[in-house]
């Protein structure tokens, strides 16, 4: 992904003191970890995710929101708790993503949550089916401070995109777009900066080339292409795509698939993110779609009492001991994304 200066300016503009000697502690206590083959960490996390709501619209396969198959209770987070968590982080966390799973513009006090960030001069940024951003949302948006808009776009026509993003109309897509991009142009901001992710799957490989030029013409700021978590690959799968470039898995001589990643037994992002759910628990990673790990509880513990706790530490060693024994680990794409050109 060719990020604009503009945007790597906005994100090192929210750099304070405390931000910078957090991050610099983060990359040198991951760096000495790997090194010794120890734990050791020091510092906050350089960014989080925080859930909006594990609710969704669409209907897509391979995402527990899309399959209504969650074994965790599904919410929305409530805006007093927001506000106390990011009192708790703001001063040295930089970066943080409104979403892990569900539609964050299905929660009403969604924008509102993300204005309150960016006046602690967080860099804010979520992702979203763009379903919801009618010409006032998308007003509101432009004003409520977001830094990146990403755009789940997998498909340059209906009859492609709807294959992946079962219940979705690209129109409405397009038409979010198209109502953010004018927005920016009215209100003259440079923010948020938008982009097209497109989940790179079988049915829609061939149209890698249509999506950028459809950005352009749009004025969407830039295209991410993404490659699919897939949960049952061994045998072949009918989302695989043919080109392996945009693929987490490599097909082998005796034709099953295997993961490209070698899970070598270290991971940055336990050491520079987590994630928190709509309901206050934190989990190690984005791949803990369950909430299985619980690291504990908001609610009831300060971030820094959670982070550093035995169960994460635990974590952490478990992971430099022998990563590929951890169930949300096995079928892990860290350091296999796809940026488009």
């Amino acid at each position: 992904m060719n990020t604009h200066p503009r945007d790597i300016l906005n994100l090192l503009s929210k750099l304070s003191v405390q931000r910078f000697a957090n991050a610099s502690l983060v990359w040198l206590s991951y760096y000495w970890s790997r090194m010794r083959g120890k734990s050791w960490h020091p510092a906050f996390p350089i960014s989080i995710s925080i859930e909006p709501t594990t609710s969704c619209n669409l209907r897509c396969p391979e995402c527990p929101s899309g399959l209504r198959s969650f074994t965790r209770p599904i919410g929305m987070l409530e805006q007093e708790f927001f506000r106390s968590v990011i009192d708790d982080v703001s001063k040295k966390v930089l970066y943080l993503t409104f979403y892990f799973q569900g539609e964050p513009f299905l929660n009403p006090g969604f924008l509102e949550m993300v204005s309150y960030a960016a006046a602690k001069k967080m860099y804010t940024a979520t992702s979203t089916n763009a379903h919801y951003l009618d010409d006032e949302t998308a007003k509101r948006t432009v004003e409520s401070g977001l830094d990146r808009l990403i755009i789940s776009i997998d498909g340059t026509t209906q009859e492609t995109y709807e294959q992946y993003r079962i219940g979705g109309k690209l129109e409405k897509v397009l038409e979010g777009a198209r109502n953010i991009v004018k927005w920016k142009k009215n209100l003259n901001k440079t923010r948020p900066y938008v982009v097209f992710q497109f989940l790179v799957v079988k049915p829609n490989e061939h149209q890698t080339e249509e999506v950028k030029k459809l950005a352009r013409e749009i004025g969407v700021d830039d295209v991410a292409f993404k490659t699919a978590q897939v949960y049952d690959y061994e045998n072949g799968n009918t989302l695989i795509p043919e080109n392996e470039k945009y693929s987490r898995y490599r097909k082998q001589d005796d034709g099953t698939f295997a993961l490209k990643n070698k899970l070598l037994n270290h991971c940055w992002k336990l050491w520079h993110s987590c994630v928190i759910t709509w309901d206050g628990t934190v989990v190690p990673c984005c791949f803990d779609k369950d909430a299985d790990h619980k690291m504990g509880n908001l609610k009831e513990l300060n971030f820094q009492s959670i982070w550093k706790n035995d169960a994460y530490q635990s974590f952490r060693r478990s992971l430099m001991k022998s990563r590929k024994e951890i169930d949300i680990c096995k079928n892990c794409s860290e350091g296999t994304k796809v940026w488009a050109d």
